[in-house]
């Protein structure tokens, strides 16, 4: 290694520096990686062909396909699908075709971002993918089946990664720690075990992060006594808090938990998404609005008081803000949770629509009609309060005059309402 490469390593960022230089160095996504898998005996048998590598973000795409690269008596480009278009692709291609033709070589294109890639931009590579002349290795954090087109994802083996579990991060912590030639073993760093367990929990599964911080902990950390002294308070102010980013099928996924959590009646599981959420940067208001929703789908008249708790809560947060402004979303939410539950308001609605989507007349009655003009039409039309309150009569249009959409249920307060169906049948 020359005086520049020695300069140019030194400058480049720990996570870049620490990247694995075989398969046996990789770690994490076994399930996808072990020895004896299918993807494994690819790549060391030189036969893998086109893929996607999806996942969230520092969980091994980009350093696997590097790998890949390693193992494979082949070149190897990269593009940022961002920063880059048709025509950088086609000048790989032509490249590709002469190394095969010339050469016999194969080329690796690596596609970062896939996913940001339009139908015009993936088409352009068709071609050569089925024709041999390129290997693709897409590499995106979003699901290919919802946001890549069909003809590209119908090309290539899909292979899912997996947010890297605490021992793993931990591996690559104590490696980039003791490593002389890449990492920081040739310092005299000094981080206790409940430091690196602190850093590897902060980082959320996202190895790049941890060694970042790792990287900002050590570099700005001065000696004492020819020691980096790093603790646990060096590790929070690098990491400024938990990663919790997440991508749009994991925020679905957690709207969904937060939901059926209100639905379950489990307050402390409503608690947690609610807050995962937030902490992963959603606007509290969805949440809110979600309360809100909930507080009538499956709380509904069983406590009516619930959707008075949840509005009011929204509007507490709107005038306060975060981070007082979650203590009354917090209140709403145990409220709405540990609330009896009904969806009869629900089955009511959805079994009017769907009547006035199916009936055919539904002329209102002639007793209902506006017949103040009519003073012989007027009398077919009882006023409830002149007999105290209460007197049967038909309300709905001939044809589903004996439809009933609303059946209180015994939960509640609900289980107290008598409905004018069930007056009459008295």
């Amino acid at each position: 290694m020359d005086l520049f490469e020695q300069s140019r390593k030194k400058t480049q960022p720990l996570a870049e520096r620490m990247r694995p230089v075989s398969l046996d160095e990789f770690v994490g996504q076994k399930h996808i990686i072990k020895k004896g898998s299918v993807l494994r005996r690819a790549i060391e048998a030189d036969m893998l062909g086109s893929c996607i590598f999806f996942g969230p973000p520092g969980t091994g795409k980009t350093t696997l396909a590097k790998l890949v690269a390693t193992a494979s008596n082949s070149y190897f480009e990269v593009l940022n699908a961002v920063s880059s278009g048709v025509a950088d692709a086609k000048k790989i291609i032509e490249q590709a075709k002469v190394h095969l033709e010339m050469y016999g070589k194969k080329t690796i294109l690596m596609l970062d971002e896939c996913h940001r890639w339009s139908k015009a931009q993936s088409d352009a590579v068709l071609e050569a993918i089925e024709k041999g002349y390129i290997v693709f290795i897409g590499s995106t954090t979003e699901n290919p089946f919802v946001s890549m087109t069909r003809a590209i994802v119908s090309r290539c083996r899909i292979f899912e990664f997996k947010p890297l579990d605490f021992a793993d991060v931990k591996e690559l912590v104590i490696r980039a720690l003791t490593d002389k030639s890449r990492g920081f073993g040739s310092l005299c760093v000094d981080m206790s075990d409940e430091s690196i367990d602190l850093l590897v929990r902060l980082s959320g599964g996202d190895a790049r992060v941890a060694l970042g911080a790792l990287d900002l902990a050590v570099s700005s950390t001065p000696l004492v006594k020819k020691k980096i002294l790093i603790t646990e308070d060096i590790v929070r102010e690098c990491m400024q808090g938990k990663v919790l980013s997440i991508d749009d099928d994991v925020y679905f996924d957690m709207l969904s938990a937060f939901c059926k959590s209100l639905r379950g009646s489990d307050a402390d599981a409503s608690v947690y998404w609610a807050h995962r959420l937030i902490k992963s940067g959603i606007d509290p208001r969805i949440v809110l609005r979600r309360l809100i929703a909930h507080a009538s789908e499956d709380v509904g008249l069983a406590n009516s008081q619930a959707l008075v708790v949840a509005t009011s809560a929204l509007t507490a947060y709107e005038s306060m803000g975060v981070p007082e402004g979650l203590i009354p979303l917090t209140h709403a939410v145990i409220y709405v949770a540990m609330s009896p539950k009904s969806n009869s308001v629900i089955c009511a609605m959805h079994g009017a629509m769907d009547d006035v989507e199916k009936t055919y007349s539904d002329a209102v009655p002639a007793h209902l009609k506006n017949t103040n003009y009519m003073k012989e039409k007027r009398k077919q039309y009882r006023y409830p309060h002149d007999y105290g309150g209460f007197v049967a009569q038909q309300y709905l249009p001939d044809e589903i005059k004996d439809h009933v959409y609303y059946v209180p249920s015994k939960n509640g307060a609900e289980k107290n309402i008598i409905t004018s169906k069930m007056k009459s049948d008295e």
